[in-house]
């Protein structure tokens, strides 16, 4: 259960500049898909730098961003983000209440029970919970092969981990989640949707976001540089930008009222 690795659940804060700079946004389909946001109150669970909360505000929302890491907080407060420094299951709602509950690659960190029920419990009548995340991998499979085989060679373990998510189209983990919201008995079945999208960034880019992930970033320092030089050596070989084919997996639901 992610959630309870708070190692990794708060690993982020020492590369919140890194974070924002190279991670990916989402595409706009997953937030025209919400219906109009003009004058709704939403609240950003994980809101990390602030990517997703920028989106909603751009779109006439009020946002408040919640997140347990005050570098993180500090980067999206830069952005023009309101943020409150506390994890989703300990934050005090203060009596506030909101139309969107929403959670853009963070759902994982909080608790699949308590979730669910306080988010029910801070949305108005008839609000919405929207969760969702980025998933991908190289366009190109022999690409995709050799960043495998230098995970084998240097990070064994990690290497059994992006095996398994090589099949990254796979709504496994995304099913576990509407699962859980399901069973609070609090919303309605959840629907799942994808947008399909794709994503050309430089190399060294890449290598950069790489670092921003949870797992790479825990690595000690000697088995990072070893996955980080190979990394290297295979994406030099790829003339221009990698090209990476992605997909933003998201869970929407109403609460019952």
């Amino acid at each position: 259960m992610l959630h309870e690795d708070r190692r990794r659940a708060e690993s982020f804060g020492a590369l919140a500049d890194r974070y924002d700079r190279f991670r990916p946004n989402y595409p706009r389909a997953v937030f025209d898909s919400l219906g109009s946001l003009e004058g709704k109150r939403v609240l950003d669970v994980g809101c990390g730098t602030g990517k997703a909360a920028r989106r909603f505000a751009d779109q006439g929302a009020a946002v408040l961003g919640i997140d347990i890491d005050e570098r993180m907080a500090a980067v999206a407060i830069s952005h023009g983000i309101y943020v409150e420094v506390s994890s989703f299951e300990g934050w005090d709602p203060e009596g506030r209440s909101f139309d969107l509950v929403a959670s853009g690659q963070a759902w994982h960190w909080v608790d699949p029970v308590v979730g669910p029920n306080k988010a029910a419990d801070v949305l108005t009548a008839g609000g919405r919970l929207a969760v969702f995340w980025n998933y991908g991998h190289p366009k190109d499979p022999v690409l995709d092969d050799e960043i495998q085989k230098a995970f084998e060679k240097t990070v064994p373990d990690l290497a059994k981990k992006y095996e398994m998510n090589r099949d990254w189209r796979s709504t496994d983990e995304t099913m576990g989640h509407k699962e859980k919201i399901d069973r609070s008995g609090r919303f309605e079945p959840c629907e799942v949707r994808d947008f399909p999208w794709e994503w050309r960034i430089p190399a060294g880019d890449w290598l950069s976001l790489l670092q921003t992930h949870s797992d790479i970033a825990l690595l000690s320092d000697d088995d990072r540089s070893a996955l980080l030089a190979a990394l290297a050596v295979v994406t030099s070989r790829v003339a221009g930008d990698l090209v990476f084919e992605y997909a933003t997996f998201s869970l929407f639901s109403t609460k019952i009222e």
